[in-house]
């Protein structure tokens, strides 16, 4: 079966209505217990299969400034999403079943800690960071970088069941999980493509110290998003450390320089290059009115499914807050940095993207090899065959009803 057309920003998958009206009789008639979004019942249920070792968990590798962040900021999202989100019975669904997740994988984080402090004591080689907004291009940036056999990546299975396992069980469940989002929300895929064993952003990992940006791009939660901005997010990127540490000593990469992005970076790049005072820096640039229109359908995408009160306009608003005060924030961290930085163009990546990654190397004093071209360029041919294209269309799709 093809995929639906996506003629509204706001639309749903005829699946995603069913299974959210399917939920909400189920509870109304009792035949399923309603999910909870209080936080501490949530907190049980996910502390349940640690048993005793709970509570060492939640400690182990961690100071106890970053155990209160993290409670706060918990006690905060729930509360938001509760008062705030106005969700639909599949939304109430997903938004449990994520909360629990992020404790449940904080605790057996920590659990692991405390039998191998060392994993996130890992020594690193200076990382290479993309910056820049969502949809302006740091994706396949990140993407190029990450096809270098010189280079380390996040896969999609490590970024999404954080904690390390044996015979590939979190490529397994990887791949469970995005079978069913994709059944859920056909246009996933075209909007970010996603495979378990491929190239992915650190999003997992700040969300799992509970940085707003994952959340309020699928739940309207405008409490929590303005407290959480305000707030000094050091807690949340000693967190994910701690967590690439533990990952790259797992897969055995810890030498080889990170090829990491997520768009929240530029929100706190500050803090980021604090953690990281080595890294190499490219910065994605884009017009920023086609950057809104695209972090708009992609939030509007998410947002919809999950509640039935979505509103576009506010989303709007939103992503223009965003974008302005990322673009501030970033301006201001750079004002400060001296290690090497270089700028990527959307246009120009699109012209010529050979060219582009040619200077990339030479203004962060990298060796491009032909190994690494070569990667590239299979790379680059295997997204020509992708569906990520047909975003565009939607989009050209939406502004036409706008004209109309």
């Amino acid at each position: 079966m093809g995929v639906p057309p996506r003629d509204h920003p706001l639309a749903r998958s005829p699946l995603a209505e069913r299974a959210s009206a399917l939920l909400g009789s189920a509870w109304q008639k009792r035949r399923l217990p309603e999910p909870s979004l209080v936080a501490q019942e949530i907190w049980q249920i996910a502390a349940r299969p640690l048993g005793a070792l709970a509570e060492t968990a939640e400690h182990a590798g961690r100071g106890a400034g970053e155990v209160a962040d993290f409670r706060e900021r918990f006690e905060r999202l729930a509360a938001a999403v509760r008062e705030e989100a106005d969700l639909n019975p599949l939304g109430r669904a997903m938004a449990h079943g994520q909360l629990v997740r992020v404790v449940r994988n904080r605790l057996r984080l920590g659990a692991l800690w405390a039998r191998r402090p060392a994993m996130a004591e890992t020594p690193l080689a200076p990382p290479i960071i993309v910056i820049g907004h969502m949809r302006s291009g740091t994706t396949r940036i990140h993407k190029l970088l990450a096809a270098d056999p010189a280079h380390s990546h996040t896969r999609y299975c490590d970024a999404y069941h954080p904690v390390p396992s044996r015979f590939g069980v979190n490529r397994a469940k990887s791949a469970l999980d995005l079978a069913l989002l994709g059944a859920l929300n056909p246009w996933l895929q075209s909007i970010h493509p996603m495979a378990p064993a491929r190239a992915e952003e650190e999003l997992a990992w700040i969300s799992a110290a509970l940085h707003h940006s994952i959340y309020e791009s699928q739940w309207h939660i405008p409490s929590f998003s303005a407290w959480s901005e305000a707030r000094d997010p050091a807690p949340i990127y000693r967190e994910f450390a701690r967590v690439l540490r533990t990952d790259a000593a797992h897969r055995g990469n810890a030498g080889r320089p990170r090829v990491m992005k997520v768009p929240a970076f530029a929100e706190d790049l500050a803090t980021l290059l604090g953690e990281f005072p080595d890294a190499r820096l490219v910065i994605a640039e884009r017009d920023r009115e086609a950057v809104l229109k695209s972090a708009v359908s992609l939030a509007a995408n998410q947002m919809a499914i999950q509640s039935d009160s979505c509103d576009l306009a506010r989303i709007e608003a939103l992503w223009r807050h965003k974008i302005a005060m990322r673009e501030a924030r970033m301006a201001e961290a750079l004002g400060n940095w001296d290690g090497p930085v270089t700028r990527l163009d959307f246009d120009a990546l699109n012209e010529d993207w050979e060219a582009s990654i040619r200077r990339t190397y030479a203004d962060l004093g990298l060796t491009l090899t032909e190994r690494a071209l070569v990667a590239m360029r299979a790379m680059m041919d295997e997204s020509a065959r992708g569906s990520h294209r047909d975003h565009s269309a939607q989009l050209a799709r939406f502004a036409e009803r706008r004209a109309g």
